[in-house]
């Protein structure tokens, strides 16, 4: 019962949703996360304008539906966004997942919402957001 909470319509609607933010070899900025506790992994590319700020991603995703859902949430709202961006919004993001802090502004956070009484999903969560910053890095 409780992976039906999990993994809800919108959860695996939005994994699905990574199809439009297919990996190109191309993207000369790349970062990889993983999962400690669940194993996931993810691998982004990115590319960025003389300002630092994110114009294209791909991913390639070895991850759950909640990590592949967290990752189509994330590329959908990258683009424009910089590195200290990135980086307030990751913080944001793993204080609201512990119930420290209210939802981030991200637009699509809410759709991870169900996920918040998983914490063993919590890292694959982050993994776009880490991943990003590695690239960006």
């Amino acid at each position: 019962m409780a992976a039906q909470v999990l993994y809800t319509p919108a959860v695996l609607a939005a994994a699905t949703g990574l199809a439009a933010f297919p990996w190109d070899e191309g993207l000369p900025r790349r970062g990889e996360a993983r999962s400690r506790s669940c194993g996931s992994t993810l691998v982004l590319g990115l590319a960025t304008n003389e300002a630092g700020r994110i114009t294209r991603s791909g991913l390639k995703p070895h991850a759950c539906a909640v990590g592949q859902a967290a990752a189509y949430v994330f590329a959908s709202a990258a683009a424009g966004r910089d590195k200290a961006e990135i980086a307030a919004a990751r913080a944001a993001l793993a204080a609201w997942l512990g119930g420290d802090a209210p939802m981030p502004d991200w637009p699509g956070i809410e759709l991870l919402g169900p996920a918040r009484a998983y914490p063993a999903r919590h890292a694959a969560i982050l993994l776009a957001w880490d991943a990003a910053l590695a690239a960006l890095s």
